[in-house]
């Protein structure tokens, strides 16, 4: 299917454009220098081997830590998964099966694939508590310190969050947990190479991401272990041939660990310059719709979010409805992973939102090639849809007229 010209993407946090200089770091590894990083006694093994070893260095440098501290997987499901249940399994208090294993923390807004593999824990004998953020979507250090025990194995809690672009205390959280010898492990999918990262500073032990959220291909990610102070040990999910220092077996995916060494690299160079355009992007798509209509709610806290992402709910309208009239806009209503359900996102709802409104949400993400004209044109086709819509609406009439729709009591026939 052709694109429109005229189509518009704002859905950058579900997947990037791969940077055309990525494109190029990674072609010759198609066709020309193609050997497995595994077949150790030729010259195209060889020259496979330092393509990686060249790329852990430059997605290394992007988290300032140290190039055998970065596995290379197929994306941050994966390293999630590698990070919560290889620590869970390897550090249990008891037997594979049985109760008292352990105890995880986490919160309820978290991606699905942290989640999911929390409640794997849980059905394998471990106790995992679930935070609940406040109406700001923040998952405090405090938070977190109320709910350890003596038993507490692992903390997992995201550095921003991938609907609402909210951020956690991470560098606090992971502060504590190093003051209680607790693993903690945080999914930066939609941080790291957009903001400043320094895996020491920021006290973290485990660190997951991905390629295509920063303009690399899609199919690998990454995955930062701490060797030292502490030496983080994981159990391997997949065993084999031992690569990628025994964690992650299984031939080795040149071109993709090729690109994602290059998308880091230039992460790392684009720098505060970037986030101000990026902020000034979300800012001024924000006040536009904002000012032009009324019962418009920007969800999550006022300025701890990052600047690529912006969740705004329309009062009055339904969010399918509001999507199909904005067609030449690409954005979403939620996760990229969960955004072919009918149900209003967990997030939103994890906040406090009502349904209503958790319907009527878009989530807008701005990246390297969005441009001023093209936020212009978002805020006057949104606004056009919007209104479109409550004319047709005789809630919204009632709503114009002063009457809290909140205390009608319906009747039923």
């Amino acid at each position: 299917m052709t694109v429109p010209p005229a189509m518009i993407y704002l859905d950058n946090a579900a997947t990037t454009r791969c940077d055309p200089r990525v494109l190029e770091a990674m072609l010759p590894y198609f066709c020309d220098q193609y050997g497995n990083a595994g077949s150790r006694n030729h010259r195209f093994g060889w020259e496979s081997e330092d393509a990686i070893e060249r790329a852990r260095e430059q997605c290394a440098a992007l988290l300032g830590a140290q190039p055998k501290e970065v596995i290379f997987t197929s994306g941050a499901t994966e390293s999630n998964n590698l990070a919560i249940r290889g620590t869970a399994n390897l550090y249990a208090k008891a037997p594979a099966g049985s109760p008292g294993r352990g105890h995880v923390i986490t919160d309820i807004i978290e991606h699905k694939a942290v989640l999911d593999p929390c409640k794997r824990l849980q059905r394998e004998g471990f106790e995992v508590t679930f935070l609940e953020p406040g109406t700001d979507g923040i998952i405090t250090r405090a938070m977190v310190e109320a709910a350890l025990r003596p038993d507490t194995i692992l903390v997992t809690v995201m550095w921003t969050n991938n609907e609402i672009g909210t951020i956690n205390e991470v560098p606090q959280i992971g502060a504590l947990c190093h003051e209680r010898d607790i693993i903690f492990h945080t999914d930066a999918t939609q941080w790291a190479g957009k903001m400043p990262v320094d895996v020491e500073a920021d006290h973290i032990d485990l660190l997951s991401w991905s390629s295509h959220k920063i303009y690399g291909p899609k199919g690998v990610g990454g995955l930062y272990v701490r060797r030292r102070r502490p030496r983080v040990r994981l159990e391997a999910l997949v065993d084999g041939g031992g690569q990628e220092r025994g964690m992650r077996s299984g031939t080795q995916n040149v071109t993709g660990i090729v690109g994602f060494g290059k998308a880091c690299e230039l992460c790392a160079a684009g720098g505060d310059a970037e986030r101000q355009r990026l902020l000034g992007l979300r800012n001024r798509l924000e006040a536009g719709l904002t000012s032009a209509m009324d019962v418009v709610q920007v969800n999550g806290h006022s300025t701890k979010r990052v600047p690529h992402i912006s969740n705004i709910s329309f009062g009055f309208v339904e969010g399918e409805s509001l999507m199909m009239g904005i067609a030449e806009i690409a954005c979403s209503s939620g996760s990229a992973c969960t955004s072919a359900s009918l149900e209003p996102s967990y997030v939103l709802k994890g906040l406090g939102v009502g349904d209503e409104l958790a319907h009527s949400s878009l989530r807008l993400s701005f990246g390297r090639w969005t441009t001023e004209a093209e936020v212009g044109h978002a805020i006057t086709s949104i606004t056009a849809a919007v209104n479109h819509l409550r004319a047709m609406s005789p809630l919204y009439d009632l709503h114009k007229e002063g009457i809290d729709i909140s205390k009608i009591e319906w009747q039923q026939h």
